[in-house]
């Protein structure tokens, strides 16, 4: 087998690994229930996540009238209580994610998470999925602070510090991914699966793949 290209495969998680939409927007809806708004159907939920919790929040609040500043922290923090009891109550890897996984680490590749969610709902999240033994990182949008939560580069930065440096790339699904990614200098793929806030095409990566069986080879032919 030819030398891997990258010593490090970064993962945005909401969207990118994960199928999140539903226990997010389940939490989301009681955030909106508390609010006196209506619900966002759930199959309508995906557009707003992406950002973290809170641009999920205001998100949804601005389109059904605005937003209550003097609310909106309680807000945000009954809607994190509530996602952390019911974190991964419909939650799975996208199709392929497995094979996926099992194919970089048959190249000796160490995968790494990057996301704006929080690190302890992340860290709880892959717990309960049973995964969180295969990332030899998992970096939430507060583990390095305030200011520090993608599009910067701060969190891919640490990622590959983390991993013990090498060549890395990252994956995502959003122009936060993308963004963080080129600010980084690291390669970036695209998932068209993703909870995409722009076409696929209009994300501004390298290449995007439309399933997890076609990463690996994608990766190959960045490196």
């Amino acid at each position: 087998m030819a030398q891997f290209p990258f010593d490090v495969v970064g993962f945005d998680l909401d969207g990118t690994l994960l199928d999140t939409s539903r226990d997010l927007g389940v939490a989301l809806n009681h955030a909106m229930a508390l609010a006196g708004r209506a619900p966002v159907p759930l199959d309508d939920v995906a557009r707003h996540i992406g950002g973290g919790a809170a641009q999920m929040l205001r998100s949804a609040l601005m389109e059904s009238g605005g937003v209550d500043e003097a609310a909106f922290d309680g807000l945000q923090a009954e809607l994190v209580r509530f996602y952390g009891e019911n974190i991964a109550a419909h939650t799975a890897l996208f199709p392929g994610g497995y094979d996926m996984l099992d194919a970089l680490e048959a190249r000796g590749v160490k995968l790494a998470v990057a996301t704006n969610k929080k690190e302890h709902l992340a860290v709880q999240l892959f717990e309960e999925l049973g995964l969180a033994h295969r990332f030899a990182t998992i970096i939430g949008g507060d583990t390095l602070g305030a200011g520090t939560a993608k599009p910067r580069p701060d969190m891919l930065h640490a990622m590959v510090e983390r991993c013990g440096g090498g060549r890395a790339a990252f994956v995502g699904d959003t122009t936060f991914d993308v963004g963080a990614a080129r600010a980084a200098g690291l390669p970036v793929v695209a998932v068209g699966f993703g909870f995409c806030d722009l076409p696929p095409d209009q994300l501004g990566a390298d290449v995007v793949v439309d399933h997890f069986a076609d990463l690996v080879g994608a990766l190959e032919q960045l490196g």
